[in-house]
């Protein structure tokens, strides 16, 4: 851990000092000022951005815990502190804040109590609700937060139902359900603003509501009720704040820092990277993958569904190798052939297991897993939501560990920042991604919203598949993705994703060795450092990635075509890269349409680009010696 420095002082204030009940916090460096006050026995707060008002006065609380309290006492807690992850998008994480925790008694003696802990960060604002004591009971249940978030009025919301939906840009009214987190909002003064939970681990899924009442309000809506041994504490309640849409994902660490650290000693078992799912669930298959694999640069090969048995038959048993008969009649797979041939090329093996498998089976597959020499388990179709799935998955995750191995949440899933505490969860899905072949304009709503929660798995595609072609004619989808080639390349720099899936609907036989394929050869899948360089929501956006001394960057653009610019300020002063760049060309001779052509750049030069509507633009940098 590198530390700059760690300041912790306490000031405990009575009630009468504190002036009308009210006390302010603000960020580091002064732009984010929160406000909490007690009126009438309820809380409110509010808080402010570069001066302009973002949450007006709203209420703080939790069922049980809205009125009839005292305030006790506010202590001030500040920290400093920089922290290495084991993987990420940078090498160095700042957590930095000002906060005040506020500590509330009603009730006669002996009194409960309940504090509330709100931390100022230059990012924005997070707050939560601990439950040190109780007056009676040793647990304590919570069935609805009360917490608010009132806009000013013209704020309107990046709206998604569910975790795999698609976005629409919707007014603070007539909401068609719960909005997915994070919610995304641009409020009429030009501040962005981002609502999030982080640190949801024994807890359940809150989503946004509008409040029944109150106009440009948001409220909170629990998945069920959480009944919780005393103490304990809530999930933060998060507040993004930024004046450029941009700035939102570059502070993505925000989340990150509201968790706890890493609770596996020994991590250097845990290995990002590329991976390619084998289909044919055959020996031969598999090894042939394992070979191009080997060729491509990816470090793993994947068995997905199907290769224990039909995945959604309780029969099915994912302690022997049983391939479902529709994927593949031969039933010809053997498991421990292709581990030992993949370990031998140096290529780690991954397993697909559904959730009714793992609700039996979990304790006894994940020691067999280990035994078998398999690198991960992609967890599919898991419940999500209540107290009792949640707890499950995340106890799932730390059982994973225990055997060394690595873990890919699929489906409804979201993530809070597990990940820091338990790193070998090395991504997940919730996204609408190119299973449902979304188009160029919801791809570039994405970086904006459910990236700034953390990776994603969306499966990045390349190839077109004939017999796709023909599965989906029915539903009138003339070609299988809606975007260019260099579009989905551009998207293995764009998201997140430390375990990166590639060539989603391709076989190794797809491939004609594209000159092109030479950046999905290069691009790592976690960076030293990352700079969001340019983009607005449902438009377009530019990413800068380093990995040592090599830099990759993806552009990507929405339905429509527009020119980009692409300062290289990132790049190290002095210092001459040759830039190799993978652009989508309609006269290319190559069947993808691709050209690559080389330029010499310093961190004074400007890329310019022409992007194709649904297109994109890849670029990898490397120092001339």
């Amino acid at each position: 851990m590198y530390r700059l420095f760690l300041l912790l002082a306490s000031l405990f204030t009575s009630i009468e000092t504190i002036g009308q009940s009210a006390a302010s916090l603000s960020s580091p460096d002064g732009k984010v000022i929160f406000r909490l006050a007690v009126t009438d026995s309820v809380i409110h707060y509010d808080v402010a951005y570069q001066q302009q008002p973002t949450i007006t006065t709203s209420v703080l609380g939790v069922e049980g815990w809205q009125r009839g309290l005292k305030l006790q006492s506010v202590r001030k807690v500040a920290k400093d502190e920089w922290w290495k992850p084991v993987y990420g998008e940078r090498n160095r994480i700042r957590d930095h804040y000002q906060a005040l925790i506020f500590t509330f008694i009603k009730g006669g003696a002996p009194h409960a109590t309940m504090q509330i802990e709100a931390r100022a960060y230059n990012e924005g604002i997070a707050i939560r609700y601990t439950f040190p004591t109780s007056s009676s009971n040793k647990t304590m249940a919570v069935s609805q937060d009360l917490t608010e978030f009132s806009l000013p009025a013209g704020t309107k919301a990046w709206f998604t139902g569910r975790a795999q939906g698609a976005y629409q840009l919707l007014p603070m009214d007539k909401w068609p359900g719960e909005a997915e987190r994070p919610l995304t909002l641009q409020l009429p003064n030009g501040i962005y603003a981002a609502l999030a939970e982080a640190a949801v681990v024994d807890y359940c899924r809150t989503k946004f509501i509008l409040h029944p009442t109150k106009p440009n309000t948001i409220a909170c809506s629990m998945y069920d009720k959480v009944q919780l041994p005393v103490p304990f504490a809530t999930p933060w309640r998060v507040i993004m704040l930024a004046a450029k849409a941009t700035d939102l994902l570059q502070n993505d660490d925000l989340l990150l820092n509201l968790n706890a650290p890493c609770a596996i000693p020994q991590t250097a078992w845990i290995k990002p990277g590329k991976v390619m799912r084998e289909m044919s669930l055959s020996t031969a298959g598999a090894k042939q993958l394992v070979d191009f694999a080997v060729k491509r640069h990816l470090q793993y090969i994947h068995f997905d569904a199907g290769w224990y048995g039909p995945e959604e038959d309780t029969a099915s048993d994912a302690t022997h190798v049983n391939v479902d008969p529709a994927r593949n009649p031969v039933n010809d797979l053997n498991m421990q052939e292709v581990v030992q041939y993949a370990k031998q090329k140096r290529i780690g093996v991954w397993v697909y297991v559904n959730k009714k498998a793992l609700g039996k089976q979990l304790d006894s597959i994940l020691p067999l897993y280990e035994k078998w020499g398999i690198a991960g388990v992609k967890f599919g179709f898991v419940n999500v939501g209540s107290f009792e799935w949640t707890k499950w998955l995340h106890d799932a995750v730390k059982k994973c560990a225990k055997y060394h191995l690595m873990v890919d949440i699929h489906d409804e899933y979201r993530p809070t920042g597990f990940s820091r505490t338990y790193p070998n969860l090395l991504t997940q899905e919730g996204i609408r991604g190119n299973e449902e072949m979304p188009d160029a304009t919801h791809n570039t709503v994405l970086p904006f919203t459910r990236f700034l929660c953390g990776a994603a798995d969306y499966t990045i595609c390349y190839y077109h598949r004939p017999e796709l072609k023909k599965r989906l004619a029915a539903t009138q989808n003339k070609n299988i993705l809606k975007t260019t080639s260099v579009h989905q390349m551009a998207l293995s720099v764009v998201y997140y994703s430390p375990l990166q899936f590639m060539y989603w609907y391709d076989k190794p036989e797809d491939s004609q060795d594209e000159p092109e394929l030479d950046f999905f050869d290069r691009v790592p899948t976690v960076w030293e450092d990352t700079k969001v360089l340019a983009g607005e929501i449902g438009q377009y956006v530019t990413i800068a990635r380093r990995n040592n001394n090599n830099w990759f960057v993806g552009s990507i653009t929405n339905n429509d075509g527009r020119d980009t610019h692409i300062p290289c300020s990132f790049l190290t002063p002095g210092k001459k890269y040759r830039a190799t760049i993978y652009y989508d060309d309609p006269s290319s001779p190559v069947r993808t349409k691709v050209s690559v052509r080389q330029v010499t750049v310093d961190a004074n030069s400007v890329l310019d680009a022409h992007l194709l509507p649904s297109g994109g633009q890849a670029v990898f940098l490397t120092p001339i010696n």
